[in-house]
This record gives structure tokens, sequence and C-alpha cells, in this order.
């Protein structure tokens, strides 16, 4: 439900943002349903009670920021910063593929309830790879999790997200503040009762997130862009809320993202040129 309000309601201001913004572009209409189509795949992945509906979601959005991002397709740098974007969620998302195929082969169910419910059971279920015992839940937990550090722009896969500045200013305010970026972390959230089995990926997690926040602030000391300095600034807050959730604090991983959501959309808006 929070992040249902969070995602329509800033939309909802983009939306009205963008009307006036774009006024003059002869291409208004195509952007306003790009827009549209964004958030409506964005709220498919955040009121979905299953992996299939959570996917359908995501991938939708991966390939609304890729048209949002090349709006202006006459330039070369928003070409690039578009199918950059494109590649690096397209590997992550490859993995969270993965990961959900690993439950639902041991699970047999893709719902959040079921899923979660059945854990305890198959906890302590290994298998070998290489000659190493892996546990099941361990691998679920880091494929889902590389997933969301794809899409959250974490340390290592965060390349995409200050070149996503060539759009105009309206997507690198929705894309930043209320959808796509934030995915990662809400997925991590929703499947918070499947990572509590596994102390590994927590490790895992939390490392991520300290070491994109450390990381990711220092490079936005050096920019001169200020659209890049708030794009990095995203990837180190992004880091915070991931090491809230490492630490086993949801809840304020979940406050984190939704105060974020709203003083970063207003920045990206203010940040006209």
């Amino acid at each position: 439900m929070i992040m249902l309000v969070v995602v329509t309601s800033i939309s909802t201001l983009v939306h009205l943002y963008s009307s006036q913004y774009m006024a003059h572009d002869p291409h208004l209409s195509r952007f306003m349903s790009y827009l549209s189509l964004f958030t409506f795949f964005m709220i498919i992945l955040v009121t979905g009670d299953n992996f299939m509906q959570m996917f359908v979601g995501w991938e939708g959005v991966g390939f609304c920021s890729y048209l949002l991002i090349n709006f202006w397709f006459t330039r070369l740098q928003a070409n690039k910063a578009a199918i950059k974007a494109m590649l690096v969620n397209r590997i992550s998302d490859l993995i969270l593929l993965l990961g959900v195929l690993t439950i639902f082969y041991n699970i047999r169910t893709i719902e959040y309830f079921s899923t979660f419910a059945a854990i305890s059971i198959v906890k302590d279920f290994k298998f070998i790879f290489f000659n190493y015992i892996l546990s099941i839940i361990d691998v679920a937990c880091i494929l889902i999790f590389i997933g969301a550090m794809g899409k959250s722009a974490q340390i290592f896969l965060h390349l995409w997200l200050p070149d996503a500045m060539e759009g105009p200013t309206p997507v690198s305010a929705l894309i930043h503040a209320a959808t796509m970026v934030t995915a990662g972390v809400y997925l991590t959230a929703r499947c918070s009762p499947m990572f509590e089995y596994s102390m590994f990926s927590l490790k895992v997690i939390t490392v991520i997130g300290a070491s994109t926040a450390f990381f990711a602030s220092t490079v936005g000391l050096v920019q001169n862009d200020f659209k890049k300095i708030v794009a990095y600034s995203t990837c180190s807050q992004l880091g915070y809320m991931f090491f809230a959730c490492g630490l086993s604090n949801y809840p304020l991983a979940i406050f984190h993202l939704s105060n974020h959501a709203y003083f970063k959309a207003l920045l990206f808006l203010c940040s006209v040129q």
C-alpha cells in the first residue's frame, strides 16, 4: 500500500509537470504515453501477490525506461545511454529469473504467501555444485538480490544510472524517485521472510549496500554536472536502503525509500536547465 501511494502520487505530479515542460515538443503525446505505460507497469510490480506478476511489471518497467531515456532518439548520447541501461538490466533480469525458477523448482509455487510459508520446510535443502555444497535458500536469495542490484544501480551494476540523465528531466525524476530504482529495494523488502532464513545473503546485502553508499557519494563529490551529482546521490541513498535491509530493518528501508522518493523527485524537477 505504501509503495502504491508513493508511485501514484509522484507519477501524478510528474505527469502534471510534464504537460507544461514538454508543451512545445511536437511528440508530447508519445512522451505522455510512455510515462503512463511506465507508471502502469510499476503499479503491476508493486501490487502483485506472486513472482510472475512481479516479473511482468519488472520487465515492463525496464522496457519503458529504454523508451524514455531514448525519447530524443536523434541524439547519439541518448542512444548509448538507453542501450547501456537495457543491457545492464537484461543481465540482472536474467539472474532474477533464475532465482524465481529456483524457487519454483523446489517449492512448486510462485505465490508470495505460499513460498514464504514453505521456506521453513526447504531451508535445509542442499545441492552440490562443482564439489561445493550450497543451500537452496542461499542461492535463491543471492540470485534475487543480484537482480535487485541491477535495477537499483548498486555497485558494479550502477554504470547505467548516471547516463540515464540523457532523457527529459521528468523521466529522470520518475526513474530516480518512485519507480525503477526503488523496485530493487521493494523486492528485497517484499521477500524479507525468505531472506531471514539466509544469513549469508543478508551479509552480502549489508556489504554491497554500505559499499555503494560510500562509493557513490565519493564519486558524486567530483562531478560537475548537477544531474549527475543527483544521480550519484540516488545510488548512495539506495545503498543506505539496502544496508538497512541487510540489517533486517525493513521498515526503516521502506521509510527512507518513501522520503527519498519525494525529495529526489523535487530535486530533479528543480534541475531544469
